[in-house]
């Protein structure tokens, strides 16, 4: 593993936070940079594990997305067309002009799928956890759960935002602590954390993955997105999708290896069939957890 750092660069909504693994010695070798991008309302501290085990032969990056984590807001709720214009400015701001691979998760999915279809040029291979499609009756659904929900001076509010994030990422071998230790970084967004959720409810996933001709591979994490991401079956001309059940939210720090391997086999296979022989490890084959499947918490205050 190597050291992850930290820093900014200037980007088209004020300054956006990074962190960036390396190899040793300055030279960031011969395979092309990996670019993450997480899920709203998220930060890249999600993908620290993965950035020290994939950043010893290659420049493997995750910045905060504007309005998350540590960059600054746009002045008006972005798209995710906005937000794949910010991460394209971000690379050439790291001086990173040449093809990048990408590894989006949810939100992040969909802009990677973005940022192949905007720059096809600058963009060698896709991973993403997660790439749904939802129908119209989906889409009011998941605006109707969340929406941004004012403070309150019970911090009943906090309490409502700690639930949801106790039920999706409570699973076997993961305890109280570890999950509390991620939750600051879903408070970060403040006021304007639900408008990533807006900009991916609004996002066309189906239409725009034709648009992807990079390799793409999907994993089918057993999460909130399961079903919905199965409709992408076939849609992007080279792509293909992995059901990964056993892995759900918190996997990239459960099953770091695990997930590094997987996507190192993938990223470094010959450029002729980069899909093929792709195996999911055991800790991605266990069973769905929880077992029932569905994108929402149970909740009893709709307020």
């Amino acid at each position: 593993m190597v050291p992850v750092r930290r820093a900014y660069v200037d980007g088209p909504h004020g300054q956006m936070h990074l962190r960036l693994a390396r190899p040793a010695g300055g030279d960031d070798g011969s395979k092309p940079p990996l670019l993450c991008i997480h899920m709203s309302p998220m930060s890249g501290r999600v993908f620290e594990n993965l950035l020290a085990r994939l950043g010893h032969d290659r420049l493997a990056i995750a910045f905060d997305t504007p309005g998350f984590g540590l960059s600054d807001a746009p002045a008006e709720p972005p798209s995710i067309g906005d937000y794949a214009m910010a991460l394209l400015a971000g690379l050439s701001a790291l001086d990173v002009e040449g093809p990048v691979d990408l590894l989006g998760y949810h939100t992040g999915s969909m802009i990677a799928v973005e940022m192949a279809n905007q720059a096809p040029d600058r963009v060698r291979r896709l991973a993403t956890v997660a790439a749904p499609i939802i129908t119209d009756e989906e889409r009011a659904q998941f605006r109707a759960f969340y929406h941004e929900r004012p403070a309150k001076a019970d911090g009943s509010h906090i309490l409502d935002r700690w639930q949801g994030f106790y039920y999706h990422h409570n699973r076997p071998g993961v305890d109280v602590e570890e999950i509390s230790e991620r939750f600051p970084d879903a408070l970060l967004g403040g006021r304007k954390a639900a408008w990533g959720h807006k900009a991916a409810f609004a996002y066309d996933m189906a239409g725009r993955l034709p648009g992807v001709t990079q390799p793409l591979l999907v994993l089918v994490t057993g999460d909130d997105l399961d079903v919905h991401s199965r409709r992408a079956e076939g849609i992007a001309p080279h792509s293909r999708l992995l059901e990964v059940p056993g892995w759900g939210h918190g996997f990239l720090d459960l099953y770091d290896d695990d997930a590094a391997g997987l996507l190192r086999a993938y990223l470094d296979a010959g450029d002729t069939v980069p899909l093929a022989g792709l195996t999911a490890p055991a800790s991605a084959l266990g069973p769905r957890y929880p077992e029932k499947v569905g994108a929402f918490r149970p909740r009893s205050d709709e307020a």
